[in-house]
């Protein structure tokens, strides 16, 4: 809620507050009613710090409070006595006062809290897994396929799986018949090309026939994807088009991405894309689920390994944005290859530079926050090359590309079967309740952060209370809760990938309504004003306490309440009933002298009457429980 609506909704109280007055006078002589003030407790809080009281869960609220609001340089003001009296924090307190530090332009001491945030929070931490730790973890997610040799594979290299019109599209080295396809100087074997192959009813496939000849070149093609419409597909060649071929400074022809379109019930129309180059290559394209995204491999300037996965805007007109790396989590130093997007907008893609079985390995991750990487684990995985994965999520059947032992040519193409899904999310949901009467609390917003605190989601709790949301497994968010007139509540998640989490979570009113009958203490969700045994002497502790009783009343002028104070069960019953009037005097007398005057206070003792446990006569408790017992409270008498 920012400053300006809390103010409008502290007049639209005060006018409530006017009005109900009001029509009470008129219908006192037949009805009666209730009268009402309102607390604003971050301002209570507030001008009891500024008095020099300090207490860590006081800084921490009205920190937050004006953090929340995009007050930072207030804000900082209370994070700095937060990290005065305490600067052993939860690693979300240093993140969030680096930001204020920063509007400050304390930047040095900024740069310090955010290193303390990332060694809190291991943001910067090399790796701790160990191959035979990460070994494990594979394990943990193997066996979860059944896996067929696909009837397509020949002696040579077959690979790369998409489906278009019930066929499979695939690419192989095998031999066309005729003079035209030449032999590839590099590995002295036959350059490649896309084939297809029915998909029978019974998920058989039917003998390969080369793909259409308008795309298939005398050079090396593979790796095709199609827009859902069929009419635009994208595929890999090498650096050939319209006959001519190109190459890199070293006489080298590299690979490229190009596009067609379906004309007349033909591909037609091929060109490459603008973010090709001589210089470097570009491979195995994949659409993103809304076809506004081609995910691709590339060895282009910015990669971090042998090659990386980009990703490039395609925009309504046809034309492409900047390519842009998927950063760190995703690549590595090694290679990443062959990425593809599943129905359920997961990214699965190969490398060699994550901890695997061997050569290249298959992973997932989910495209919505690129968190967390997962290996899909055995059988689709194995000591050699498995990569090129394509999977119909609602058949859970798929295709992928290995040169394991026992197949058929040097590489070939899988065919599976998922038995068992993978959980790369968990799912944290709950019921969002106004803390004071436990009441739900419709279309609270809530903001989910990373672990860095970028902003990775953000829902709304539905009419019923419930929000729901699915986070990345095994990692650390910040989920922050805000509700207008509500205090924004922020809690760290650790999610898991096994166990959904349920998470009910309780708000509390900005501004706090107090009627009569009301204890104060209470409503601001104070501590007990303890007292030491046998003693009535008002501790320093309970000034701090007190000191928000003192506050609301100045605020309050008609105001009147009750000091009532209570005893343990230890000694007679008369010496208690006398003990508890000597601390409800005691603490009458501390109100009058910070300013509160005497007509609108009266003090009570109950001695042992009211015991808040079972800690009565004969009862053996510890000296914690007797000390409950030693309280005080303020109950409003009432508010003119």
């Amino acid at each position: 809620m920012t400053i300006k609506t809390f103010f409008l909704s502290l007049i639209f109280s005060v006018v409530a507050i006017q009005l109900h007055a009001q029509n009470a006078r008129i219908t006192a002589a037949t009805k009666d009613y209730e009268k009402l003030a309102y607390i604003d407790a971050i301002n209570i809080y507030e001008r009891v710090a500024e008095k020099g009281y300090k207490d860590e869960d006081m800084f921490k609220k009205l920190a937050n409070s004006y953090y929340f609001n995009a007050d930072f340089a207030k804000a900082n003001k209370w994070y700095g006595e937060l990290f005065a009296l305490n600067s052993d924090q939860e690693p979300g307190y240093y993140f969030k006062y680096s930001q204020t530090l920063k509007s400050v332009g304390d930047y040095e001491k900024s740069n310090l809290m955010l290193e303390k945030f990332n060694e809190k929070s291991g943001n910067n931490k090399v790796s701790e897994k160990t191959q035979s730790d990460y070994i494990d973890q594979i394990k943990l997610n193997s066996g979860r396929f059944l896996i067929y040799n696909a009837e397509v594979n020949s002696k040579f290299s077959d690979y790369g799986s998409f489906v278009y019109n019930d066929k499979l599209i695939f690419t192989s080295a095998r031999r066309i018949s005729g003079p035209s396809k030449n032999v590839f100087l590099w590995t002295n074997k036959y350059f490649s090309n896309l084939y297809q192959s029915e998909i029978k009813v019974d998920e058989s496939l039917s003998e390969p026939s080369p793909f259409e000849n308008e795309i298939n070149s005398k050079f090396n093609e593979s790796s095709a994807v199609f827009t859902k419409d069929g009419s635009t597909m994208y595929f890999t060649r090498n650096n050939f088009l319209n006959g001519k071929r190109g190459s890199n400074d070293k006489e080298v022809t590299l690979l490229k991405l190009y596009k067609a379109t379906m004309q007349d019930g033909k591909w037609d129309n091929v060109i490459e894309l603008p973010f090709n180059s001589d210089q470097y290559s570009c491979a195995h394209p994949a659409l993103s689920l809304d076809e506004k995204t081609l995910y691709f491999a590339s060895n282009m300037s910015g990669t971090l390994g042998e090659s990386d996965l980009f990703k490039v805007a395609i925009h309504d007109d046809g034309t492409f944005g900047t390519p842009e790396n998927l950063g760190d989590v995703i690549n590595t130093k090694g290679r990443e290859t062959f990425p593809f997007i599943s129905e359920d907008n997961e990214l699965y893609f190969s490398s060699n530079g994550h901890l695997g079985l061997g050569g290249l390995d298959i992973f997932v991750t989910s495209l919505k926050s690129l968190n967390d990487v997962q290996n899909v684990g055995e059988p689709v995985n194995s000591k050699q090359d498995d990569f090129a994965f394509y999977m119909n999520t609602q058949s859970r059947n798929g295709f992928f590309s290995s040169n394991r032992e026992g197949g058929q040519g040097e590489d070939d193409i899988y065919k599976f079967k998922e038995i068992k899904t993978l959980n790369t999310t968990c799912t944290v949901s709950g019921y969002v309740f106004n803390k004071d009467d436990y009441q739900i609390l419709p279309n609270a917003k809530v903001r989910v952060f990373d672990n860095n605190y970028k902003l990775v989601d953000t829902i709304e709790s539905d009419d019923k209370g419930f929000y729901k949301v699915d986070l990345d497994a095994d990692k650390v968010f910040y989920v922050r809760y805000a509700k207008q007139d509500y205090e924004t509540k922020e809690a760290a998640i650790s999610t898991s990938s096994s166990m959904p989490i349920n998470m009910p979570i309780y708000l509390e009113k900005r501004l706090k309504p107090v009627s009569v009958g009301s204890d104060l203490a209470s409503t601001l969700n104070m501590s007990s004003i303890y007292f030491d045994k046998d003693k009535w002497k008002i501790r320093t502790d309970a000034e701090f306490q007190l000191q928000k009783i003192v506050e609301i009343m100045k605020d309050n002028k008609g105001m009147k309440i009750e000091i009532r104070s209570y005893t343990d069960s230890r000694q007679t019953k008369d010496y208690n009933y006398t003990l508890s009037n000597k601390r409800a005097k005691a603490t009458k007398d501390w109100f009058i002298k910070n300013g509160i005057q005497a007509n609108r206070l009266q003090s009570k003792g109950f001695g042992e009457s009211q015991l808040v446990n079972h800690c009565s006569d004969g009862v053996k408790c510890s000296e914690e429980e007797h000390q409950a017992n030693r309280r005080s409270e303020f109950v409003v008498l009432s508010i003119d």
